[in-house]
């Protein structure tokens, strides 16, 4: 049996961490470790006109309760060589985006601690598009039951295979650290391939002695979406004299950035998150903002918060200039405008929830979301009648460490 060059490099990379950990007799600076997270959630609405699903996933909740939209199991395996060289990776079980729970690498990675302040990471890393991107997976680590779809479901891709170089500078005020990466990524959304390719991109984070965190980061790439259906209309465009729409809705290495700013203040009692990002990209993959603001209280073990969100399509990169002066014609814009449609995103959101540390390394979350979508939104196997519908999406969801 031929094996695929996920198969042959993740034993590798296992024998290798399993290597350095019987290795730790031998040189008392090396070290074999094992955690993980997981998350027991379960999610229903009040409809059943379209299903609320994380982006890229191919189903979701309705008025049936599921235990797949938040649900996941990662583990984790790290070595430390030495002081200087450390590996990690980790598995990870999620519903995807081809409808199942087939556990996938997030992250297999060897990093070099070049200097006290200098570091470099090759391998598969957590795309750093967000403020809580390294970490967005594992619930227990976030306060709120699932990071904002508002701004969190612009980019379906949560991983990159490349490098990067990190560099962490004292202040004074705080400490400042700056990434830089390169690399490719891709994944499957909603059944469909994308690649996102020539990826580089820079974060910058302040962490202030007094609690406040600052971020900015910039990424930009060449985007392709594999769909078979998407080339055939792109193909039949180009054969028009409307050929300038099929190139513009053509996605075959097209440019696509991505853009955000970030604040997170914790200290003492309150906390306080909120991130604005940006999208563009040179295809019929909408342009898009997007922002969300937290705001939570600790009371103990307890921890209720409250947050506001919206996203919305500032331009959809096609000026569909058929004129429908044929039957034919008339049908071929119909399909480029029902193209354009499903890809518009526009939604505001209202949440409310708490958090319960109810035992070590457990918590339990509940949270109640109103949205407003316009048009399909985030949601997936929408039916006729559903466009415009304020939705009530109630959640709850057990997180742990170990």
């Amino acid at each position: 049996m031929k094996l695929s060059p996920r198969q042959r490099v993740l034993p590798a990379l296992i024998a290798c961490l399993l290597s350095a950990g019987a290795a730790h007799a031998a040189d008392e600076t090396s070290s074999f470790s094992v955690s993980g997270f997981a998350t027991l959630g379960l999610v229903k609405t009040n409809t059943d006109l379209a299903q609320y699903a994380i982006t890229g996933q191919v189903r979701g909740a309705d008025t049936d309760v599921s235990a797949e939209v938040d649900s996941k199991l990662g583990v984790q395996f790290g070595a430390k060589l030495n002081s200087t060289f450390s590996g990690t990776v980790q598995l990870l079980s999620k519903h995807n985006g081809k409808g199942n729970f087939t556990p996938g690498v997030e992250w297999a990675f060897v990093k070099a601690q070049l200097a006290p302040s200098v570091s470099v990471r090759l391998g598969r890393m957590g795309a750093p598009f967000f403020a809580i991107s390294d970490f967005r997976a594992v619930g227990f680590a976030n306060t709120t039951l699932r990071p904002a779809p508002d701004v969190y479901g612009q980019v379906p891709v949560s991983h990159f295979d490349g490098a990067d170089v990190s560099y962490q500078a004292n202040l004074g005020v705080g400490t400042l650290t700056v990434q830089g990466f390169g690399g490719k990524s891709s994944d499957t959304v909603e059944g469909t391939d994308v690649d996102l390719k020539k990826l580089y991109g820079i974060n910058a984070t302040l962490e202030t002695d007094s609690g406040l965190t600052l971020r900015f980061g910039h990424a930009s790439g060449k985007l392709t979406v594999k769909s078979a259906s998407l080339a055939t209309l792109v193909a039949t465009l180009r054969a028009t004299p409307f050929a300038s729409v099929g190139n513009q809705i053509d996605a075959n290495e097209k440019k696509a950035s991505f853009t955000g700013v970030g604040l997170t203040w914790d200290e003492g009692d309150w906390l306080v998150n909120t991130e604005y990002t940006q999208r563009r990209t040179d295809t019929y993959v909408p342009d898009t903002n997007g922002w969300y603001l937290t705001v939570g209280r600790r009371f103990g073990s307890w921890t209720p918060y409250a947050t506001v969100s919206q996203v919305k399509s500032v331009s959809n990169n096609v000026n569909n200039t058929i004129t429908p002066v044929t039957p034919q014609l008339a049908q071929l814009k119909a399909v480029v405008d029902g193209t354009l449609a499903s890809q518009h995103l526009a939604q505001k959101t209202v949440a409310v929830g708490t958090r319960w540390d109810f035992y070590r390394n457990f918590a339990f979350k509940a949270q109640v979301e109103r949205l407003r979508p316009t048009g399909d939104a985030f949601f997936v196997r929408v039916q006729p009648g559903f466009a415009s519908r304020t939705v009530n999406v109630y959640s709850i969801a057990v997180d742990t460490v170990f």
